[in-house]
């Protein structure tokens, strides 16, 4: 790795994303941008957005919406309803000082989760609550899971995709399933193929999830920033 001097794509990463890799999941109007019903709520407005970005994005949702800013810093105009805080960290794999992914893929325990997959995949994110997955969620990149019994238990998966990174999202493992290491199989298999493509790993995770932060820095992820999540709702 390079460290973070390359890393600029990354302070937009859900305008980068729609702008490029995910372009045909996105919805535009004038300067804001948002994912098409039913992918994600995550919504894009330039670095300085002016009155008409805010309000290009309002039309885009609709009165009453729910619009999530994500890391985005720039704060709506006023009569934007606020719905939600939280302070996280965006961490970038460094590639040194953690398990090495080369070969994870061979791990004959883990299976790819395409649409036939969504029902058990929607009850896991209802059971863990590792964060936002809506019913076409898994179009945004390679999800992989672990069954027990024919029963998915855990799983990860692709998320966000400026140009040259992947983020890496959707980190659950049933409660009756932990503490059986599937979340470093499945963590390691998908940094494999991230690496693979030619991309480079990040990830997003909140201050407060101190066990999921020293997985994370235990497989050689590391701070590039701290950042603010914030969600509205449009006037």
């Amino acid at each position: 790795m390079t460290g973070f001097s390359d890393a600029d794509a990354l302070d937009d990463p859900v305008g980068a994303s729609l702008r490029g890799h995910h372009a045909h999941l996105a919805r535009r109007l004038g300067a804001a941008a948002t994912y098409v019903p039913g992918v994600a709520t995550f919504s894009a407005v330039p670095a300085e957005p002016d009155a008409e970005a805010w309000a290009d994005l309002a039309k885009l949702l609709g009165p009453g919406e729910f619009a999530d800013m994500f890391s985005c810093p720039a704060v709506p105009p006023p009569d934007w309803e606020p719905v939600f805080v939280l302070e996280g960290r965006q961490m970038i794999w460094a590639g040194h000082d953690g398990p090495d992914p080369s070969g994870a893929e061979i791990d004959s325990g883990i299976v790819e989760l395409g649409a036939e997959s969504v029902p058990e995949m929607l009850d896991l994110i209802e059971r863990t609550r590792p964060g936002p997955f809506w019913p076409r969620t898994h179009e945004l990149g390679t999800y992989l899971g672990i069954r027990d019994g024919g029963t998915l238990v855990a799983m990860v998966g692709e998320r966000l995709r400026p140009p040259g990174w992947t983020e890496i999202s959707a980190v659950c493992t049933a409660p009756e399933a932990r503490g059986r290491g599937h979340a470093v199989r499945l963590l390691c298999a998908l940094i494999a193929r991230v690496v693979a493509r030619g991309d480079r790993p990040f990830l997003h995770v909140a201050e407060e999830n101190s066990g999921a932060l020293a997985l994370y820095e235990r497989l050689g992820f590391e701070t590039r920033k701290h950042v603010t999540f914030r969600g509205f709702r449009t006037p």
